[in-house]
């Protein structure tokens, strides 16, 4: 089974991931710009700031691809936002992880400052609950689309028991259009 198989085409969740995908993906497209704005050297590992964070040219560049990317998917919304969301906040976490060992070192070739760790872990995890927003959790309501779509053999027989309940009620009317006053077996 792919994930894409699971997922409900239309649902008013579509907002939530959009709007999640919009704003993060401007927030970065503002600190590439901010950083393209300030001439940077591509590979400079000398401390340049913009925004409270240590950038270089190459960490511009990634970011406005990577905001652009987030903008994009948030203009075409739905699964894709959701799913495009979820890939950007793990990557972001793990882009974080993997800073946290190497700075201070060579290999540090984005310039990466503990504020750009803790920033990475922040963005990745609000990127990561957008994208998941309604979708995954073992407690979600028996109308979101996800479940619905999970347990399509439960979502039958509940629509079908909400089809029959005016019915079920019609039958408990005795012929003078009253209700019995106690319990049916």
């Amino acid at each position: 089974m792919k994930l894409q198989d699971e997922l409900p085409t239309d649902h008013k969740l579509a907002t939530v991931y959009r709007l999640g995908a919009a704003v993060c993906g401007g927030i970065l497209l503002l600190f590439g710009s901010l950083g393209f704005a300030d001439q940077l050297s591509f590979f400079n590992t000398t401390g340049a700031k913009v925004a409270g964070l240590s950038t270089n040219g190459l960490l511009s560049l990634i970011s406005v691809l990577v905001g652009a990317l987030l903008v994009a998917g948030a203009v075409v919304g739905g699964n894709v936002a959701s799913t495009l969301n979820m890939t950007v906040g793990a990557l972001f976490l793990l882009s974080g992880f993997v800073h946290i060992f190497i700075l201070d070192r060579p290999a540090n070739f984005l310039d990466f400052g503990m504020s750009n760790v803790i920033f990475s872990f922040v963005m990745g995890l609000v990127i990561l609950t957008f994208g998941m927003y309604g979708r995954v959790t073992g407690g979600l309501p028996h109308d979101n689309p996800y479940w619905r779509r999970r347990h399509p053999e439960k979502a039958a027989r509940e629509e079908a028991r909400r089809s029959l309940a005016p019915l079920a009620s019609a039958d408990r009317v005795t012929g003078d259009g009253k209700r019995p006053s106690g319990p049916r077996g």
